[in-house]
């Protein structure tokens, strides 16, 4: 497989973000015309095995996410973990879209910089982003989402103007 820039990744999922902003949808921005609910359950399941296995330990999951333009929050607890540091893995409703964040979001820019400060490893950093890759998943670095959003929908129309959206709110966020 050849080798990606990161310029080359880093415009692929800005792409991805664009593309799935344009996605048709219902009239709020939860999540687009045809999102197959049973389909993103049935990934969902397969996320939170594939970890429970893979961390060998159980994982936490909430499927009732609503009002939001996610589905699933998957929890790896800290004492499961090698650094000790609970991840949290968010999906989205939109393109198979996912992000990690450890312990919380906005705490890391990004992975590098979680295993830089030691709130990740390497080993554990493998772990979640090959399970979600094999399941088809785009794992956004965090980021990319704190950007201004300058997408299609009105978002920002429903928002406080001292606090408007971000590429966070418009794909993991509550709406």
């Amino acid at each position: 497989m050849p080798h990606i820039s990161e310029e080359d990744r880093d415009q692929r999922i800005l792409r991805t973000l664009e593309q799935a902003d344009r996605r048709p949808g219902p009239d709020h921005l939860e999540f687009p015309d045809g999102f197959d609910h049973p389909r993103a359950r049935r990934l969902l399941t397969e996320l939170h095995a594939r970890l429970e296995k893979e961390f060998s330990h159980p994982c936490t999951v909430d499927r009732h996410v609503q009002d939001a333009s996610f589905h699933a929050l998957v929890g790896v607890p800290a004492e499961a973990t090698e650094a000790g540091v609970h991840i949290g893995i968010r999906l989205s409703t939109y393109a198979d879209l996912a992000v990690i964040t450890l312990p919380s979001p906005g705490i890391h820019q990004s992975l590098d910089d979680a295993v830089t400060q030691g709130d990740l490893t390497e080993t554990d950093r493998r772990r979640v982003e090959s399970a979600l890759s094999e399941l088809g998943f785009t794992t956004v670095p965090e980021h990319f989402l704190h950007r201004p959003y300058d997408g299609v929908t009105p978002l920002n129309e429903f928002r406080n103007p001292d606090h408007p959206a971000t590429w966070w709110t418009r794909f993991f966020d509550y709406i």
